[in-house]
């Protein structure tokens, strides 16, 4: 491996572990937050719900991790959701498991987890929240990187989900089984991903459904997180508020 690409990916995680202005943002935040225990077969889920300060019931967004798992910027996205009028519920899909040495620990423990599994978790999720007496029962789902992924695999699994939301992540194998809008977030610096869009908007053509594609010239794997960090660059907080404008036009047809 090349000394420069390591460089990279260090300060890759480091950015994403090194979270304290997310922190710190969550804390002053208005918006009443509490942690959860779900049932979910024969474990148990911690999951961080957010409500939004409104008069009426709303609808909700299962909000997936990034391949970091639960950070402080995961629940500052949670916290952002319920800012712009929706009750958001983010599950800790390693609950249970850990402590972890590093976040290469935390990488693997994600990929090694069982599709079947994540499937049963974030249905508890979606069950749960939808249930919530200040919830209208609509259920979205929103996933960031590894998240992504798993968004767009949600819907195969969960027909009665009202929206998918996919940031800079890959699509799945089959989509004959998928009823909700589908909607990416892509970065323009981000070959790895953007390679497959090509292939999934072919499979999602031909099946007839909906799949509406953005990506932000520019900005790099991960700019939700990156673009709102100290140190974004200008092309990636560029692309977040970007991305922002045009994920809360499209909540609002929930």
């Amino acid at each position: 491996m090349k000394k420069s690409l390591l460089i990279l990916m260090l300060l890759s995680a480091i950015s994403a572990f090194g979270q304290d202005w997310a922190k710190a943002r969550v804390d002053k935040s208005p918006c009443h937050r509490e942690w959860v225990n779900l049932k979910s077969g024969s474990r148990t889920v911690s999951a961080f719900v957010v409500y939004p300060e409104v008069k009426t019931k709303a609808p909700a967004v299962v909000v997936i991790h990034e391949i970091f798992g639960m950070t402080d910027w995961v629940q500052l996205l949670a916290d952002e959701v319920a800012e712009a009028g929706y009750i958001a519920i983010a599950p800790d899909l390693l609950s249970g498991m850990g402590p972890f040495a590093d976040s290469n620990a935390v990488g693997k423990a994600i990929r090694d987890l069982p599709p079947d599994q994540i499937t049963a978790d974030l249905n508890a999720a979606a069950d749960y929240v939808s249930k919530l007496p200040a919830a209208n029962g609509k259920v979205a789902v929103a996933g960031f990187c590894w998240g992504g992924s798993q968004s767009f695999r949600f819907a195969t699994n969960r027909p009665t989900l009202a929206a998918a939301f996919v940031f800079y992540g890959t699509g799945p194998d089959s989509v004959d089984s998928i009823k909700a809008p589908v909607y990416g977030f892509y970065a323009g610096n981000d070959a790895r991903v953007d390679a497959t869009i090509p292939k999934t908007q072919e499979m999602m053509r031909a099946a007839n459904k909906t799949y509406d594609v953005v990506t932000y010239e520019g900005a790099g794997h991960g700019f939700m997180r990156a673009g709102e960090a100290p140190d974004a660059s200008p092309e990636n907080k560029k692309a977040r508020d970007e991305a922002w404008v045009r994920w809360k036009k499209l909540l609002r047809k929930l």
